[in-house]
């Protein structure tokens, strides 16, 4: 039998982590309000991607988890992408 081990993240990192996400939140509204045209989208999924991989990460305890497990939420998240991309390309030629 395989002994679990438990990853306990203590509260600062967590508190941090959370300061930066709001951090990044300000950024999106901040971005919002920029006439910034075509890239208005693109600055808007960045910081979208990065709160996104804190809270996998760090939330989720992913950050700790197996290859197999880390491997499953890759090809998910590459799959997602391409079907925004799809998504963006259909939109773009209509």
């Amino acid at each position: 039998m395989e002994k679990d081990s438990h990853h306990i993240i203590r509260y600062p990192k967590l508190v941090m982590v959370w300061v930066f996400l709001l951090l990044l939140t300000g950024l999106t509204v901040w971005v919002s309000r920029l006439d910034l045209g075509v890239l208005h989208v693109w600055g808007s999924l960045a910081i979208a991607v990065m709160k996104a991989f804190l809270v996998i990460a760090f939330f989720m305890h992913m950050r700790y988890e197996g290859r197999l497990l880390r491997g499953l939420l890759l090809l998910t998240l590459v799959t997602l992408a391409i079907f925004i991309g799809f998504t963006f390309f259909d939109l773009s030629y209509r």
